[in-house]
């Protein structure tokens, strides 16, 4: 049996291919479900995305407002976002009791992962750089620095990384390579590494601070809050609309046209 929208039929091949982009993901949060009964409901909600695209499209080209001239080939579409910049426009910005009520709902979705700091002397083993040659620079390097003289300047004098003393910026687990991670982590603040290996070559790492994981503060991301606080309450304004619309359509299900 076919759909119709205020008498228009429901294109099934639209269905079909909606369908389709919708099924990776889709069948990533039913594992478990019944195969059939997944496909099934899986045609229906393409079909009702379908509907309500329909929905959105026929109001767009009921206003009435001519579209430009460069955008005459794209008319449907422009007067698609047109429709739902409008809708979307009339939210207005959240009130700060409102975003601090997001932060706390949300705590979880705002989470700094352990963090540490480091300062490094690399010289580097690759076609231009040998073995040999990259390790007689690490240890006159390592020499200077048993010699008390500062890592920061010893890194710029000596590594293949110049400049900020070796710093590095903050980096979460999984950053960096295997190699040089488990030596950070050994580290305690302000302790240095001897010489080590990594894929890139020899180094000398000093753990400069550690920052548990945590929520992060407030006052850091207030504006990525209000970003999402504002396009959570755009799609609801969209959600609502489209309800509106399907409210006042006729939309059924019977023979198609001979």
């Amino acid at each position: 049996m076919a759909w119709f929208v205020n008498g228009e039929l429901v294109d099934d091949a639209a269905v079909r291919d909606e369908a389709a982009m919708m099924r990776p993901q889709y069948m990533q949060s039913v594992a478990g479900m019944d195969p059939i009964e997944a496909e099934m409901q899986l045609r229906d909600w393409a079909r009702e995305n379908v509907i309500e695209r329909m929905l959105l499209r026929a109001e767009a080209l009921r206003d009435p407002e001519p579209v430009p001239a460069e955008a005459a080939e794209n008319e449907v579409e422009y007067r698609l976002q047109r429709l739902l910049h409008r809708i979307q426009s009339q939210v207005k910005l959240p009130k700060a009791k409102a975003i601090a009520d997001y932060y706390k709902q949300h705590k979880e979705n705002f989470i700094y992962p352990e963090m540490v700091r480091a300062a490094h002397v690399v010289k580097n083993v690759d076609e231009q750089n040998h073995e040999a040659t990259a390790r007689a620079g690490i240890e006159a390097a390592m020499a200077e620095l048993e010699a008390g003289a500062p890592f920061a300047e010893v890194a710029d004098r000596h590594s293949d990384c110049p400049g900020d003393g070796g710093l590095l910026d903050w980096f979460p687990p999984g950053a960096m390579v295997d190699e040089f991670e488990s030596v950070v982590a050994a580290l305690q603040i302000g302790e240095r590494s001897g010489i080590f290996r990594t894929p890139f070559g020899f180094h000398i790492a000093m753990l400069l601070d550690r920052r548990p994981a945590g929520p992060r503060p407030f006052k850091e991301i207030e504006g990525e809050l209000t970003n999402a606080l504002m396009q959570q309450m755009r799609t609801k304004a969209v959600e609502d609309y489209i309800d509106g619309l399907r409210a006042k359509a006729e939309i059924r299900q019977g023979k198609a046209p001979a």
